[in-house]
């Protein structure tokens, strides 16, 4: 801290600084944008109450502040010191320098793949400078993963408190400022330190402020001690003496210099512990000090920010919003809607946590038009967060009443609709995009845009027919978004107008189609993953087509004046919709979409232009469904590519098509020889002159016939020339850099390995090379007993990090796959070789390198060291041991005589799998059965999986999802039975369990499509065997369910019979999924009232979660006829079976919602006109004539004339607040008036009881002289001023006029 001189200068620490010098730039940090961080209040150590940083996001860490500006001591009240970083803090900083590093690797990377093109000679040095770059960029990723590593295992360890507390917590604490011309050490002022309390440091810092007529920075510098005392001792502000430091905060807030009174917001607001404080605070007239201070001009930004702070810091108590003022909140509201105030938008987002929690108070005060203008407008940076408040009050009658009608958010659609309202605005057309897509993905947004039959949506569409090119591209992605449409990997080259044949190859389908989708194969138990996002898209494309989509698009599509790539756009998302259509939407609403009508129509009546423009764009729809169709076609047969894990290996991927792996592969003589010298093998030395993709190709193809690979091994050198690059003691493939465009080396190799192990020829050929012999020698220096040493190994962990040499495990787990690979293995001493590398502590990278990459499917000295990585290694190495397994435990089932059973190979890996679950760590417990639940999925390998009789008693939840497995099986449910678990999980799933599965499920306002596959429930999974439904039928729980819809269906407000209606609907809808649970259905007509609440309930989100349930009861086939007799059909694939999506047959049905806005006066609001306040009679003429101008200053037209009378200015631009000097005026003629601290209630109670702008505000408190105000905040005695301090938020006042 500084001294109190005024040449001091504060350190760089989170405190206020002291106030700047005349002739300074006095901005503060109020022109950046505020941010806020989560809420809560605890005795612990955490951010500031009430901060707020530079985006309008949460943070997920404390909240640290503003961003830096030009000037750093205004930066020091929002920033930590370097040493007070929290754990988030610092990972999140680790994660940033990784992602940076990860960029420039791949930029090098792709750098030097372009540098291949050009002349060696030319590129030679840039070749150099591009590999130092990655080299470094390598290392400096593995230093920072290992450092985000310990701090990850750093604030995992419990903290314990030092032994000595008082010496810990002052150490180097700078808690006594040091005094001019001490020359004491550290060590001195340490001790000192610790031989004073806090309780007495806190006394000394209140006698300190004491001192009248200090510099401001003397009390500046005196409140950031006292800030800093209660950080470090969050416990001591319960302690505090209010009387004391009550009068020291009042004459800090009073003082003239706007640092101070910042400083004293600063230490108000850190003293805040519950209510109670709040209300101990209020008495001391904060609201009066609070008003003046938000309403003063820009200059004071650092006290207004402070002021907002401070307020906001009652959102942080339990029941703190009730203590804020009318006469704060309509404050608040004055800022949001001045749009040039640097405060709006931390205002407005201050207005939006208060409406989602007291929703009545922001309505009473008029802060509903400030938000709605803030939509409007567009320029707000959280306009997400603005539909999603209103979406909150939507969702439930009660709260839907508050909002004036239901049109409040078809302001985002007004700028796509109204072509000038949005022009050559590009921010205000994303921001409305961004907020029609929040309202489309929840259910009241769904709700609240549907009336008049989706006629927002209606406009929307037709908006694609106006020339603006930015908004028809915005309109096409919300429709993609919103459908959740990702965009394939041809369609950027489909929009740049290349054709579609040369990007729809099978091979590229097949493998785009493994990396995206999740097949299910038909021997797996049960229907694919319930995944809702489907089902709810399924009803946004049922809206979407019934509102015109197919006309507006084809219109895109044949008009001939817009831009090709927007009409291939229009193309592409038509074809994308005719898929989705067919493969989501019953019959009834998709039959008539496939035909193309407004296409098609009139086709050879036209002219022939425009006949032809039609049929090229129909050619190419029909182009792009063939791809997409080819794509899914693909996607069937991938199931074994998506369950294989990614394993750490080194370039073990494909990089070509796997159409060149069956290449010529009898080639004649003539050709092969040829293809050999093209190579460049046989004329040049320098590796890097070869042709690897034509020997990829060769080794592929040719070299697998036994007489091409002879003529390679005898007739050329081409093999031996070949296998020597890959000799270690060459250092060419082993000094080679490790980048992407180097691991062709790898994979090249690996072909080889497997290629020459095809034949007998080959495998002699390899067995007799050099290559295995010293790869052997180079893994021997491994091994200390081994009696090899070399200066520098050839498994260093650098080389292995920074070149190639790890790819020589790929090479080796090539060789693992075949018995005579593992004999070279055994004829090299690589067995022995290898126990010694599972066992090296200090190496785990090398570990990794030769698990991942060896091939466990042969029953070997393999699976030996595997089961010891699992068992004997850390835990690091026994989680990526144990991922390792998943490619083996998932395996698919062998068929014999018509049954299924699981490999030997799957069985072995599901033995492990069991031991992991009893491992001491519970990370490596968890992997293990999220493993074994895959692997149920065949019922093959989940009898076998109870057959080993695993315990899970001590893994609590995480064991959970494994044990509901087991009751798929009767085998599985015997098991159960006997260990007494089913009628435990039963009964804790009826009292308790039942409703929790709701938080899980998508059932509230939250975008659907961002929630994961359903959850697994109990009820669901017994339904699944006789044995299950018996036990469900003796319980009585399904007429329980059913009873409590019939009972509960129309309740509203309630949040605990809410939350268990949805949780009985869950329950029903996951025993009706199944065809043995769906014969309970008969037994009560719950589906009957589960449809009335899918169609007449007022609650958004309960009808969103009867809309899913009713999905789930439609996937059995008695479910579904149950579901067609209440006028619902049912999506089915080709085979007439249900997948789960249903509709109603009228969609109008489902969105019949009532809107009924609280009239006036139960809103204790005025009218919508602008209306006046009424004159209020005064026994003094001149208190009455001042508070009639006061009241004219409401209505535009009159506060010109109201602000002439009162104080001798004109408002030339209320909006700016400029005014001119006039002669002639009340204040003038009657100063005495503006010093009755009486007047001045009266008017603070008027702007508290409406809406005025903020530069009327600052008028008319600038009327008052400050003398005033200080008798008003000091005057304790006055009942009347105590009364008014200590009054609550008036629940229902009157709404500002108009």
């Amino acid at each position: 801290m500084s001294n109190e001189g005024p040449s001091a200068v504060a350190p760089p620490r989170e405190g206020l600084p002291p106030p700047f010098r005349d002739g300074r730039d006095g901005r503060s940090l109020s022109n950046a944008n505020p941010i806020f961080g989560p809420r809560g209040s605890s005795l612990a150590q955490g951010p500031p109450p009430g901060s707020f940083s530079s985006d309008l996001k949460t943070m997920t860490m404390p909240r640290s502040g503003t961003p830096r500006t030009e000037h750093a001591p205004f930066f020091a009240d929002y920033r930590p010191r370097e040493d007070e970083k929290t754990s988030e803090q610092r990972q999140m900083e680790l994660r940033d320098q990784i992602n940076k590093e990860t960029k420039i690797k791949i930029g090098s990377e792709n750098l030097l793949e372009a540098l291949t093109s050009k002349n060696a000679k030319q590129a030679r040095e840039q070749r150099t400078r591009v590999e130092a770059e990655l080299g470094s960029s390598n290392r400096k990723i593995i230093e920072l993963t290992s450092s985000l590593e310990e701090e990850i295992e750093r604030s995992k360890r419990p903290k314990t408190p030092p032994r000595n507390r008082l010496s810990a917590i002052f150490q180097r604490s700078p808690m006594v400022s040091p005094r001019k011309n001490d020359g004491s050490s550290q060590d001195e002022a340490a001790a000192a330190d610790e031989s004073e309390s806090p309780t007495f440091i806190l006394s000394e810092i209140l006698q300190a402020l004491e001192n009248e007529g200090m510099q401001p920075d003397y009390y500046v510098e005196r409140a950031n001690r006292l800030v800093d005392l209660f950080k470090k001792y969050p416990s001591l502000k319960y302690d505090l003496a209010w009387p004391i430091f009550g009068l020291r905060v009042q004459t800090m807030l009073l003082s003239q210099s706007r640092e101070v009174v910042a400083a004293g917001y600063r230490v108000t607001r850190h003293a805040i512990t519950d209510r109670r404080s709040l209300q101990t605070i209020r008495r001391l007239n904060t609201d009066e000090l609070v008003m003046l201070s938000l309403v003063k001009e820009s200059k004071a930004n650092i006290e207004r920010e402070q002021a907002l702070k401070f307020v906001r810091a009652f959102l942080d108590v339990k029941g703190g919003i009730y203590e804020i003022s009318n006469t704060v909140l309509r404050t608040i509201v004055a800022i949001a809607e001045h749009h040039e105030d640097r405060l709006r938008n931390i205002s407005t987002l201050t207005l939006l946590e208060l409406l989602v929690r007291n929703p009545a108070q922001v309505v009473g005060a008029g802060g509903m038009a400030s938000l709605t203008q803030a939509l409007l407008d567009g320029n707000y940076p959280g306009s997400e967060s603005l539909a999603s408040a209103m979406l909150f009050l939507f969702d439930k009658p009660n709260d839907r009443e508050y909002l004036k009608s239901s049109y409040e958010l078809d302001a985002a659609f007004t700028v796509f609709t109204d072509p000038i309202a949005g022009h050559n605005s590009e921010e205000k057309f994303k921001a409305s995009a961004s907020v029609i897509i929040a309202l489309l993905r929840s259910w009241p947004g769904l709700f609240m845009i549907s009336h008049n039959g989706f006629a927002a949506i209606k406009g929307l569409l037709l908006s694609l027919a106006y020339p603006s090119l930015l908004a028809r591209d915005l309109i096409l992605d919300i429709v993609n978004a919103v459908l959740n449409i990702k965009a394939p990997s041809w369609s950027s080259s489909f929009l740049a107008g290349r054709r579609l044949t040369t990007y729809g190859r099978v091979a590229n389908l097949t493998k785009e189609a493994s990396a995206q989708s999740n097949p299910v194969s038909s021997s797996e138990i049960g229907e694919e993953r319930i995944l809702l996002n489907e089902h709810y898209t399924a009803l946004l494309l049922a809206i979407l087509v019934q509102s015109g989509l197919t006309q507006a698009l084809s219109k895109v599509v044949q008009e001939e004046e817009a831009e090709s790539a927007l009409r291939r756009k229009a193309a592409l998302l038509h074809g994308e919709m005719l898929n989705m259509a067919n493969r989501l939407l019953p019959q009834r609403f998709s039959a008539n979409l496939q035909v193309l009508p407004m296409l098609l129509e009139g086709v050879g009546f036209k002219s022939a232009h425009t006949s032809l423009s039609q049929t090229s764009m129909t050619y190419q729809i029909d182009s792009v469904s063939r791809t997409l169709y080819r794509s899914q076609a693909a996607s069937t047969h991938t199931f074994d590519a998506i369950t294989r894990p990614k394993q750490q290996t080194i370039g073990t991927s494909r990089g070509f098509d796997s159409t060149r792996q069956h290449a010529d592969y009898d080639m004649d003589e003539i050709k092969f020889r040829a293809a050999v010298v093209d190579t460049q093998i046989l004329n040049y030395a320098n590796f890097l002159k070869w042709d690897w993709n034509l020997i990829e190709e060769l080794v592929e193809g040719p070299l697998k016939n036994p007489k091409r690979l002879n003529e390679a091994m005898t007739g050329t050198k081409f093999l031996k020339r070949l296998l020597g690059f890959y000799r270690p003691f060459k250092y060419r493939f082993s000094d080679t850099l490790n980048t992407k465009l180097n691991q062709r080396y790898v994979r090249v190799g690996v072909s080889l390995m497997k290629t020459l192990l095809q034949s007998n020829e080959g495998i002699a050929y390899l067995w007799d090379s050099k290559f295995l012999r010293q790869l052997g020698e180079c893994l021997s220096q491994l091994d200390r007993t081994s009696g090899f040493f070399a200066d520098a190994p050839l498994f260093s962990n650098w080389r292995t990090s920074s070149t190639l040499t790890g790819g020589y495990f790929s090479l080796l787990g090539a060789l693992s796959s075949d018995p005579r690979g593992l004999q070279m293995f055994e004829r090299w001493h690589m067995i022995n070789i290898s126990y010694h590398i599972i066992d090296l502590r200090d190496r785990d990278d090398l570990v990794e390198l030769f698990l991942g990459n060896m091939d466990f499917t042969l029953d070997s000295h393999l699976r030996v060291m595997l089961s010891k990585a699992l068992t004997a290694s850390n835990k690091h190495i026994r989680i990526f041991s144990t991922n390792l397994l998943r490619k083996y435990a998932t395996q698919a089932p062998r068929t014999v005589n018509g049954l299924q059973s699981p490999s030997s190979v799957c069985e072995w890996a599901i033995r492990l799998l069991v031991t992991q679950l009893y491992d001491p760590e519970v990370e490596v417990s968890e992997v293990a059965v999220q493993i074994l639940e895959e692997s149920c999925r065949w019922m093959s390998h989940l009898e076998y999986v109870v057959r080993c009789r695993p315990q899970l008693d001590h893994l609590n939840n995480i064991g959970a999802p494994l044990l509901l497995r087991f009751l798929s099986t009767s085998l599985g449910y015997q098991y159960l039975d006997r260990l007494d678990y089913i009628t435990q999980e039963m009964d804790d799933w009826f009292l308790g369990r039942n409703n929790t599965y709701v938080t899980s499920s998508p059932n509230d306002p939250s975008p659907i499509q961002e929630r994961p596959a359903l959850p697994p429930h109990f009820y669901r999974e017994l339904t699944r065997t006789k044995e299950g439904c018996d036990l469900l039928q003796d319980s009585g729980h399904f007429d329980k369910f059913a009873t409590t819809i019939r009972d509960t269906w129309t309740e509203q407000e309630d949040v605990e019979v809410l939350l268990k209606l949805k949780g009985c609907l869950w329950a029903v809808g996951n025993i009706g999924s199944m065809e043995l649970g769906a014969s309970f259905l008969d037994d009560s007509d719950v589906v009957k009232w589960i449809v009335r609440i899918a169609e007449r309930s007022q609650v958004a989100t309960m009808r969103g979660t009867a809309f899913f349930v009713l999905g789930l009861i439609s996937r059995s086939l008695h479910g579904m006829e149950i579901i067609t007799e209440h006028r619902w059909v049912t999506a089915t694939d080709y085979y007439g079976r249900s997948i789960g999506y249903c509709l109603p047959i009228k969609l109008g049905t489902l969105f019949s919602i009532s809107f009924q806005p609280k009239p006036a006066d139960r809103l204790g609001s005025r009218s919508e006109k602008r209306e006046t306040p009424p004159w209020p009679m005064d026994q003094e003429a001149i208190q009455a004539r001042v508070l009639k101008l006061v009241t004219d200053t409401v209505n535009t037209v009159l506060t010109k004339k109201a602000a002439t009378d009162l104080n001798g200015y004109v408002y030339q631009d209320i909006k700016h607040g400029q005014l001119i000097d006039c002669e002639d005026s009340l204040k003038s003629r009657h100063p005495e008036a503006f010093t009755s601290s009486d007047l001045y209630r009266k008017v603070r109670d008027m702007l508290g009881r409406y809406n005025f702008h903020l530069p009327v505000r600052r008028f008319v408190l600038d009327l008052f002289n400050r003398s005033v105000i200080r008798e008003v905040v000091l005057d304790e005695e006055d009942s009347e001023s105590e009364s008014v301090m200590t009054e609550r938020p008036v629940q229902a006042p009157r709404p500002r006029p108009v």
